[in-house]
């Protein structure tokens, strides 16, 4: 029987789905005065992590402290729910260290969906949206599955991994969304009724056990930083957790190995089974032993997944196989001999959308006022997702307002460099963010996020002034300090305790602060010991480490900043909307192929291109300083 569909509220922007990327969609909308639904297809899984319950880790921590700079909430809600938070490669250089914390599941989301319920201009719903209004090419809303027609000046698309899900463990497939939630069906029919492509991706998880019955004398303890460290600028020290649950790790062996190989005609990857494309970056364990033949064992983590519950996940040994056979890996691993299994492992299929088919603004090109975030645009991992919703999230507001859209470019933030990688150069497999993407990451930090974007959250509202304030008081204290030690002379006998304890050789004559403050084997609190505190008393920790970072890599910083002023003049160069590109003389068929289908917005996005070679780029950009551009008709 058809449901009657009938007239309900109206809201500036209408975001769908409430896992990281709508949530972060919602809440941008909401604080930039935007009245905005958020509806799901279950309230129970607000912000749920279906997968690995933890936040952070290379370049994704760096993108959780880039939300949070500009006002979004991941990094708040990850620092009042962990139980574990370490720094990651602290013995590298400061453009690799990250944060990552393990998050207490179930409270990761009770505090999300809190905050979403209790955020002014925001209301949030259950309900099932399988349709888009749409009037002459532009989306005016959404209609679900009782019949409910929500109007908006602007809609946020974040379905994930519920798009025509379908969960498969072993020869056992069955349609589902993550954690064996609803999936989405028609919403996915509908966006191909209006001409979008959409493509199937594929990723998993593994099984979880139950502590009691994991022997962690066989296991290496993976224990939490004891120094505090967050990932909101706004969390105090205060709030730092001591008790921490440690992590555990162990190793996959020959027998786990042969297992495996013996079963692969069980495997769905490898019997067929599985149409989707699955992650490269994090493979699932039958993937890994074939892949890496050689290897005589691999890396599992055991890390648990709240304080109020047994279950434990098992990392790094993501699988689809069948029960019987996930249970006799496990208990070939030290430590796993008699875990009971919990939650079998299994793999997701979903739809996503081409990433080609959005622009920068994460709007998309064939429907206006359509914008598209998360895993539907082909990516993995809550960070990522975050990102986008945040982004989307703001770009929805602005257009719903009629305001200019907001773009992060690739040397502002990783924000910045996913999206671009997405729209420009697109995706064949879920894309995991990764710092060697970032061309300019010295310049893109854990540490200096808020120096980069705090400026940029204000204007948009979604930073408070009393939060603006002591954000300009830390940039202006860094400031002061850097130009103290710029002209504060170290003289022999000052230096002289340091580095006769260190082995080094002494000063001939004096020399400034931070001239010395760059070598390698000195630090601020060396120089301070020197020269003395500032008249003020002493800096913030958090600012010693800018201070630091800035002097010692003050000549790498400039190169890097020299190379950002070469790629802002491509940048400004902009390229004429629905340019014809078979008109332009002597470009090459395939770039002319690809920059009709991506489309770019400035010549450094056309460079990006794969396919488009540095001659097409010359040609483009004489064309269109000629100024006779010929336009595809709409």
């Amino acid at each position: 029987m058809q449901v009657k569909e009938f007239d309900s509220e109206n809201y500036d922007v209408v975001v769908v789905g409430a896992g990281h990327a709508g949530s972060e969609a919602a809440l941008a909308s909401a604080r930039m005065g935007q009245k905005t639904l958020l509806v799901t297809i279950n309230l129970d899984m607000v912000a749920f992590m279906p997968c690995n319950p933890s936040v952070g880790g290379p370049a994704k921590g760096i993108v959780v402290r880039e939300i949070d700079a500009l006002g979004g909430e991941m990094g708040k809600n990850i620092d009042k729910t962990y139980i574990q938070m370490r720094m990651l490669n602290t013995g590298k250089g400061p453009a690799v260290r990250a944060l990552r914390a393990q998050a207490d599941k179930n409270m990761y989301h009770r505090m999300m969906k809190e905050v979403l319920e209790d955020e002014p201009n925001l209301t949030l719903r259950q309900g099932i949206v399988e349709k888009l209004i749409v009037e002459d090419g532009v989306c005016k809303g959404v209609v679900t599955a009782t019949g409910a027609r929500y109007h908006a000046k602007s809609v946020v698309l974040t379905a994930g991994t519920s798009s025509r899900g379908k969960i498969i463990i072993g020869e056992l497939t069955y349609s589902s969304g993550p954690n064996n939630s609803i999936p989405s069906i028609k919403l996915s029919e509908d966006l191909e009724s209006h001409g979008f492509k959409l493509t199937r991706f594929k990723t998993g998880t593994p099984p979880r056990v139950n502590k009691s019955t994991i022997d962690f004398d066989k296991t290496e303890e993976q224990p939490g930083d004891k120094e505090p460290n967050h990932f909101s600028f706004e969390t105090p020290d205060s709030q730092y957790l001591k008790d921490q649950l440690s992590c555990w790790m162990t190793y996959t062996n020959a027998t786990t190995h042969s297992i495996i190989r013996e079963n692969l005609s069980r495997a769905p990857m490898f019997s067929g089974v599985i149409k989707g494309v699955g992650p490269r970056y994090c493979p699932s364990i039958e993937d890994k032993i074939v892949r890496f033949a050689d290897k005589p064992r691999h890396q599992i983590f055991l890390e648990p997944e709240g304080k109020d519950t047994e279950e434990y996940y098992v990392g790094d040994f993501s699988t689809s196989m069948p029960e019987e056979i996930q249970l006799k890996m496990l208990h070939s691993v030290a430590g796993l001999e008699h875990a009971k299994l919990m939650r079998p492992g299994y793999a997701i299929e979903y739809d996503v959308i081409e990433p080609w088919q959005l622009k920068l603004n994460l709007e998309t090109k064939v429907v206006k006022n359509l914008f598209t975030a998360g895993q539907m645009n082909g990516t993995s991992g809550y960070e990522e997702a975050a990102g986008q919703g945040l982004m989307a999230g703001i770009n929805a507001a602005l257009r719903a307002q009629n305001k200019d859209p907001f773009i992060l470019h690739r040397d502002e933030a990783y924000i910045g460099v996913l999206i671009d990688d997405l729209v420009t150069k697109g995706t064949n497999e879920p894309y995991r963010l990764l710092t060697s993407r970032a061309e300019y990451r010295l310049i893109l930090r854990h540490d200096n996020a808020d120096l980069r974007l705090t400026d940029k959250g204000y204007e948009l509202g979604l930073i408070s002034d009393d939060r603006y304030a002591k954000f300009n008081d830390k940039r202006n204290a860094t400031e002061k300090e850097l130009k103290r030690l710029s002209r504060k002379m170290v003289t022999p006998k000052m230096a002289e305790p340091f580095l006769t304890s260190h082995n080094l050789k002494g000063l001939k004559d004096g020399i400034l602060a931070d001239h010395l403050l760059r070598r390698p084997e000195v630090h601020y609190e060396d120089i301070i010991d020197m020269i003395g505190e500032p008249e003020e008393g002493p800096v913030d920790r958090r600012v010693k480490e800018q201070v630091e970072i800035a002097i010692k890599y003050a000549g790498y910083i400039k190169k890097e900043q020299l190379k950002i002023e070469r790629l802002k003049k491509m940048e400004s160069k902009k390229i004429p909307d629905r340019i014809d590109y078979t008109k332009v003389p002597s470009l090459a068929t395939e770039a002319v192929q690809k920059l009709s289908k991506i489309n770019p917005e400035t010549i450094a996005q056309a460079s990006r291109i794969s396919g488009v070679n540095p001659a097409d780029i010359g040609i483009l950009s004489v064309y269109i300083e000629q100024g006779r551009i010929a336009k595809v008709s709409e």
